[in-house]
């Protein structure tokens, strides 16, 4: 147990930290360390139904503010989470394992981003259209129960409750029980700003009791979700019950393109950083490089000294580049893949070693060869460090590799024509692809085709997520 133990002993429901129902608690473990950092309440469905109630009641108030004072209150929750980047990135870092600059540079900075964008779009967003005689409003869905998961434990919740709040509902969070406590600053900041009583919520949790209780609460109006497709199906599950609207965002498998006329170097050398980032534990992540078959040698090559490249170790160290899993059971998850993927005959050029150090849920950064399309690795997330590269011997062949699996969240496509490259994509049937490279927009819809999900998050798309369209017939 860490000397400077983070307990946090309440939830947050209708404007105040509130001590929960329950006795338990659960205690946040350090990955690279194995030490407990952390502890905070195991919220129960009573916890849950107090904070429904307490959103249900601030609903109409909320929702019947401008769209101005709903934009300058978001701005000011930037502002509170921005003065407090350094200890959230230190925090974020210590309970899920992300080296220093990640924490810095994504983990902490993308949800001010999120936000800031938010308040932006709480104005300028297309609140009532006009078609033919109709007039088209498109007014807040209501109360939003958010389920959010570790992997980038603040910027999936800043994507849903910014979001929501900006377009008038009002929320009940359950964050991810492995890496909760920047939840918690989060909320420290909504407290400060000073958001009326019951319009945000905290209650922090297992999936099994708070989520379940979230997902079927008969007065929570939309569920937002992320996290693996078997708890999705749950949640949806659950929540068909009640007739409620769910948003989805689930499971990655994606594919990164190479054609024969692309600078074969610079793909693969991004390929295996977008696959490694966060330690693969990232659900965009492109796990399957295709290439040619002319090629296939040198992008293995390629491939396997770029993973070298990649160092594990303390999360603190200005040179490490992966941080741990974040669990011992994640790692298990991925040492159970890299098992399979031998034994089903690929080929290890790279990495394969799992828990190299005395303490933490360390996997080296792993490449596999002679992948084909019907081997285990190429078809389920490991959500790990772990690359997957494919041959194919034509676009069309390609194409086929790229669309056999059961997700469709992300992917790239590279070449040296950008039109052929998104002739391409405009083929493939996932829900996000980079063209050569292109980096990331945070005002673009994410969101998945096939079981990666259902709905869109970020930009005009994601508020419109939480809004519903009431047509007045002139």
């Amino acid at each position: 147990m860490a000397d400077n133990l983070i307990i946090r002993d309440t939830i947050y429901v209708d404007g105040a930290w509130v001590p929960s129902d329950g006795t338990d608690a659960i205690d946040v473990e350090n990955p690279a360390t194995e030490e407990v950092i952390g502890r905070i309440p195991s919220g129960t469905a009573s916890d849950v139904d107090r904070a429904v109630k307490a959103a249900r009641a601030a609903q109409d108030g909320w929702a019947a503010t401008s769209p101005e004072e709903r934009g300058k209150l978001i701005a000011r929750l930037q502002e509170a989470v921005t003065a407090r980047h350094g200890e959230i990135a230190a925090v974020i870092s210590q309970e899920m394992g992300a080296p220093k600059k990640i924490a810095e540079s994504i983990q902490a900075s993308l949800p001010i981003a999120d936000i800031a964008t938010a308040a932006q779009l709480a104005t300028t967003f297309e609140y009532e259209r006009q078609l033919g005689n109709s007039t088209v409003v498109m007014e807040p869905l209501g109360v939003v129960g958010c389920i959010t998961p570790w992997n980038y434990p603040l910027h999936q919740i800043t994507a849903k409750v910014a979001y929501a709040l900006a377009a008038g509902c009002t929320v009940v969070l359950k964050p991810s029980e492995v890496a909760p406590l920047c939840a918690f600053l989060f909320f420290d900041a909504i407290h400060e700003v000073g958001f009326p009583a019951g319009v945000v919520n905290l209650v922090p949790g297992y999936g099994q009791t708070v989520g379940e209780a979230i997902a079927a609460h008969p007065e929570i109006d939309m569920v937002s979700f992320t996290g693996s497709t078997r708890a999705g199906k749950r949640v949806a599950e659950l929540a068909a019950q009640t007739v409620k609207k769910v948003s989805l965002e689930l499971g990655g498998k994606s594919a990164n393109v190479i054609l024969p006329d692309a600078d074969l170097a610079k793909a693969v050398k991004v390929g295996v950083g977008n696959c490694y980032l966060n330690s693969g534990q990232t659900c965009t992540a492109w796990t399957r490089m295709l290439v040619h078959s002319s090629q296939y040698d040198e992008a293995v090559e390629l491939a396997a000294k770029a993973a070298s490249g990649y160092t594990i170790g303390d999360p603190n160290d200005e040179g490490t580049r992966l941080g741990p899993l974040v669990s011992k059971a994640q790692m298990d998850r991925v040492a159970s893949y890299i098992d399979k993927g031998k034994s089903e005959g690929a080929r290890v050029v790279a990495g394969g070693d799992v828990h190299p150090f005395d303490k933490g849920y360390f996997v080296s950064p792993t490449v596999f060869a002679d992948v084909t399309t019907d081997m285990t690795i190429a078809q389920e997330e490991i959500f790990g460090p772990v690359l997957s590269i494919i041959s194919y011997d034509d676009e069309d062949e390609a194409l086929r590799i790229a669309n056999d699996s059961i997700y469709g969240l992300a992917g790239a496509v590279w070449s040296g024509d950008a039109e052929r490259a998104k002739a391409f994509a405009r083929k493939m049937k996932t829900g996000q692809i980079d063209i050569n490279g292109g980096s990331f927009n945070i005002s673009a819809p994410f969101g998945g085709f096939k079981q990666s999900g259902v709905g869109r998050e970020l930009g005009p798309f994601g508020l419109e997520e939480f809004t519903q369209p009431k047509s007045l017939q002139l």
